[in-house]
């Protein structure tokens, strides 16, 4: 799953012996600290954004040693044009409760990098979005894979918001200037935050609508049956006393893949048909000399 968050950006300048090191080991000629200007970003956290997701506190030391290395372009447009920035440098911070990744980042001073320099020092670019990609997510209400279960990001239950936490990041591929973040806390630091590029987002850009809502009704109608058949195979079992409870049936149905589903329902069916064999209601067992033949035609 692609994944985009926006934040923003912080104060910076001059690289320090150490910061210079870093960046001397992405760069392909040797730089010097005057020919550099670096400045610290928050890249995402774990608290819940405009999106209703969250990260993962246990995965953001994984997604900030992918972060090292990557470029900071404009509006998502991977262009080479559009590249102003390198991150050298990540590390996992901690404040009043929060997790967050703190990056750090360096322009080339000169002509156009100049310009952005001045707008970062002047706070008007500041707003900043990640884009990586996770593996997964889960429901904050259940501990579900994410639309498995049937609630929704942004709905209460019994009090509880309901988020999708994103796990398992895989990659990570820029961090871009934006005009307005997802995550409340994120930019050029100060803070960063994400927004997701999907399917919808894809198709909007390449004129690919109307495949894009017939693979949106596939799906529910995928998700429809994936639910009947995990309501099937939890009645089924409770049908043969298996001494689970319904919860646990439930939880344990939606962890597995619909084709292993449907074959496990197959199994349970035919465990049912021995132990409760089909009846006939009323047994026409009717012998030839039961009838008297005056009425036979």
């Amino acid at each position: 799953m692609q994944i985009q968050k926006e934040s923003e950006a912080a104060r910076g300048g001059v690289p320090t012996e150490q910061q210079l090191k870093a960046i001397n080991h992405l760069a392909k000629a040797e730089l010097k600290a005057e020919e550099v200007y670096v400045f610290s970003l928050r890249l995402c956290d774990d608290q819940v954004d405009r999106d209703f997701e969250r990260f993962d506190p246990q995965s953001l030391p994984t997604l900030a040693k992918l972060f090292i290395g990557k470029c900071g372009i404009v509006d998502h447009q991977w262009s080479a044009e559009n590249q102003l920035a390198r991150i050298f440098e990540t590390e996992v911070v901690q404040q009043d409760g929060i997790h967050f990744i703190k990056a750090w980042a360096y322009i080339r001073r000169g002509t156009a990098g100049d310009e952005w320099i001045a707008d970062i020092e002047a706070g008007i670019k500041k707003e900043v979005s990640v884009g990586c990609a996770m593996g997964g997510s889960t429901c904050s209400i259940c501990g579900q894979e994410y639309g498995s279960c049937g609630h929704q990001k942004g709905e209460h239950y019994d009090g509880a918001l309901c988020c999708a936490i994103l796990q398992d990041p895989m990659d990570a591929y820029e961090f871009s200037f934006v005009a307005v973040p997802a995550q409340r806390e994120a930019g050029v630091l100060k803070g960063m935050g994400m927004r997701k590029v999907c399917l919808k987002d894809l198709a909007d850009r390449y004129g690919a609508q109307e495949e894009y809502r017939g693979l949106f009704k596939l799906a529910q109608l995928g998700k429809e049956y994936a639910r009947v058949l995990e309501d099937e195979v939890v009645r089924l079992c409770l049908s043969l006393d298996l001494g689970v409870d319904e919860q646990t049936l439930r939880s344990a149905a939606g962890k597995i893949a619909p084709e292993e589903l449907r074959r496990f329902q197959s199994a349970l069916e035919h465990q049912a048909a021995k132990r409760y064999p089909i009846q006939l209601q009323l047994e026409q067992n009717y012998a030839e000399d039961a009838f008297d033949g005056e009425f036979l035609i």
